[in-house]
């Protein structure tokens, strides 16, 4: 067989340098089998060109050979009988024969549809050239210096190949990201009594609360819960133990508003409440989970319109059609009967006129756009509501990252340096309590009022800074073994211990702050604040012996029982009580202050002697005039007392006495 055959038979057995993905075998330049590159033929001498092969010659050349009008013959056969004719096919470089070379043009490659053709590349007349390709990887060895569109076909393969794994790189990581983790599973469909109750909270809110807040706030969250239960029903979700702890929380929070007219109270218990029922939908129970919790709300609003119109357009064919239809038809029968019989009765009967009056909102053709705002709210944030109990954010699948662990000298030197100074400030704090305040006020020249003041914010900040370095202190603490699970304990409960004797100072400052000047809004909460902080500390205490697991619905807990017994205990009623004993013992008396609580203060500031009990009350009773026309469901229980006694002793004080006994000037906080 001749050289040419042999060259095939070498390309077919798989050496990588000599296969083409269009079916030639080209060859690196430099090797023998390729011919002489064009160097080489400008180098040599001149030689006189063979002989015609005869045609038995031509005949007996192996069909991969070019044919003789394209490439000269690369040798002389033996006779014989001519082989049959093969089909055509791209022929290999001819072995250079003595005395003479002969270069053999390039095989044509097979069409392939990702070949770019330009018009200097074989474009076809007729079609416009495509797009340039993009950068081209490096220059396979084996293709350099061969057929351009061979060379560009590797080149298409190489960069569709390095597309494709540029999309399973970014599918591999959307599917690691903190997203993916915490996006919650596809919702069960909508059922029937989810829309209905949504629906229903939708009429409620634009029905009650367009008047006000009172205990109509409570009757609209109610729908909202029922289609939340009804949703997670559906979603095979069964109410864990904690979960309805936090349910039952969230509707004593709501509660607040119907029973207290301040503002500040009724404001804390609202967000508490819906930071629990955050917690009761997506049963979290860590710390990222307990943070992160309420902003599911906003991504469950955004796709609960579309699960519920989802559902809605589920039910538009068929029996389901038919039997909404139904329904449609007997509630429109049944408000019909409502308002017929409903007038006829009332114009019947005056006492049952009256109740209708109170029972039923009085809303009016002006305030439809507001009303329709408000149904628009309430339906959106029950579907939110919804959505999230049917598929929760997996907020516990959150992790955040492991500190390093420190060695017991770095650790615990700087920790013990804080223990000492904690220690020496709580030693001068004892003896200035057995050694009495008077000579303490005498050697620094302050009085009471500057003493407790002075202090109180700086140990308010130290609490919390002291709750900031343990929270940092367990991220860096070593973890070898039992011994360092001891220093651990013994360092961090030491801090715990001292910074209590710090929160019982803060308190007795303030204390002694109130007492000078009278109880405020201001030095009530920030009083409260700081027993809470000291229950905190006594959970982490806890928490180091039993462990901590337990520790973030505790400390959660803890927060909204405190904001809960807060709002019962009626803060503006607390602050009224206060300053009118202290105003029965010493004639001290903040009038201008006791004049901006709210009707709570009412059954407290009815004690005092007049004229000081009209010019106290004054703004009260304006404010009650103006809300004369407010519906039950408006009305807290505050209101109702202060009515009552306004109503049984009403104002009498002119403006000049009040203004004479300092009733309008500058507050106090």
């Amino acid at each position: 067989m001749s050289e040419n055959a042999d060259g095939a038979e070498q390309a077919k057995a798989g050496d990588p340098a000599r296969a083409l993905p269009g079916g030639g075998t080209p060859v690196p330049p430099g090797d023998p089998a390729s011919g002489p590159t064009p160097a080489d033929q400008a180098a040599a001498p001149a030689a006189p060109a063979p002989a015609p092969a005869p045609a038995s010659a031509a005949a007996s050349a192996d069909p991969a050979a070019a044919p003789a009008d394209q490439a000269p013959a690369s040798a002389a056969a033996p006779a014989g009988p001519a082989p049959a004719p093969a089909p055509a096919a791209p022929a290999p470089a001819p072995a250079p024969q003595a005395g003479a070379q002969a270069q053999a043009p390039a095989p044509q490659p097979a069409q392939d549809p990702w070949a770019v053709r330009t018009p200097g590349a074989g474009a076809q007349p007729g079609r416009s050239a495509a797009p340039a390709a993009p950068p081209a990887p490096p220059i396979a060895p084996g293709l350099r210096g061969h057929d351009p569109a061979a060379w560009h076909l590797w080149q298409m393969h190489q960069f569709r190949l390095s597309q494709e794994k540029a999309r399973e790189e970014a599918a591999a990581r959307a599917a690691n990201s903190m997203w993916s983790r915490i996006r919650p599973a596809e919702a069960a469909p909508v059922r029937t009594a989810t829309l209905v109750a949504v629906l229903a909270a939708g009429l409620t809110t634009a029905t009650v609360l367009g008047d006000g807040m009172g205990p109509g706030l409570l009757l609209a969250v109610l729908p909202a819960m029922v289609a939340a239960y009804a949703a997670a029903r559906a979603a095979g979700r069964k109410a864990r133990p904690w979960s309805l702890l936090w349910a039952a929380g969230c509707v004593a929070l709501l509660a607040v508003p119907a029973l207290r007219d301040s503002a500040w109270p009724s404001t804390l218990a609202i967000l508490a409440a819906v930071l629990l029922a955050a917690l009761a939908l997506h049963g979290t129970s860590r710390w990222p989970g307990v943070l992160l919790a309420p902003l599911g709300f906003f991504d469950s609003a955004v796709t609960g319109v579309g699960w519920a119109w989802k559902g809605v357009r589920s039910r538009g064919g068929g029996a389901s059609r038919d039997r909404w239809v139904s329904v449609i038809k007997a509630l429109l029968v049944a408000a019909v009967l409502l308002i017929v019989f409903g007038a006829l009765f009332a114009s019947a009967d005056a006492a049952f006129a009256d109740l209708l009056g109170e029972l039923l909102p009085d809303v009016s053709v002006g305030e439809g756009p507001f009303r329709f705002l408000l149904f628009l709210l309430g339906a959106v944030l029950a579907l939110a509501a919804a959505r999230t109990a049917a598929a929760p954010h997996r907020w516990d699948r959150v992790r955040s990252r492991q500190w390093k662990a420190r060695s017991r000298l770095e650790w615990s030197l700087p920790l013990i340096v804080l223990n000492l100074l904690f220690a020496g400030f709580n030693a001068v704090q004892l003896a200035v309590l057995f050694g009495g305040y008077d000579k303490v006020l005498e050697s620094t020249g302050l009085t009471y009022a500057e003493y407790a003041r002075q202090g109180f914010w700086q140990l308010l900040w130290a609490t919390l800074f002291v709750l900031a370095v343990i929270a940092f202190a367990l991220r860096w603490a070593p973890r070898g073994g039992a011994g360092d699970r001891r220093l651990v304990r013994s360092v961090l409960g030491t801090l715990c211990l001292l910074t209590l004797v710090v929160v019982a100072s803060a308190v007795r400052r303030m204390d002694l702050y109130v007492d000078a000047y009278g109880l405020t809004r201001l030095r009530l909460s920030v009083v409260t604040m700081e027993l809470w902080l000291g229950l905190v500390i006594v959970l982490l205490m806890a928490a180091g012996i039993a462990g901590g697991r337990w520790l973030a619905r505790a400390v959660v807990g803890s927060a909204a029982a405190a904001v809960l017994a807060f709002g019962l205990a009626s803060p503006d009623g607390i602050i009224a009580e206060y300053n009118v004993n202290r105003y029965q013992q010493d004639d001290k008396l903040d009038l201008a202050y006791l004049r901006d609580l709210s009707a709570d203060a009412a059954p407290y500031l009815d004690r005092l002697p007049e004229p000081r009990r009209s010019c106290a009350l004054m703004p009260i009773e304006a404010e009650l005039r103006r809300a004369a026309d407010a519906p039950w469901y408006a009305t807290s229980l505050g209101e109702h007392r202060a009515r009552q006694i306004l109503r049984d002793r009403p104002v009498t004080a002119s403006v000049e006495e009040c203004s004479r006994l300092g009733a309008f000037g500058s507050r106090v906080e």
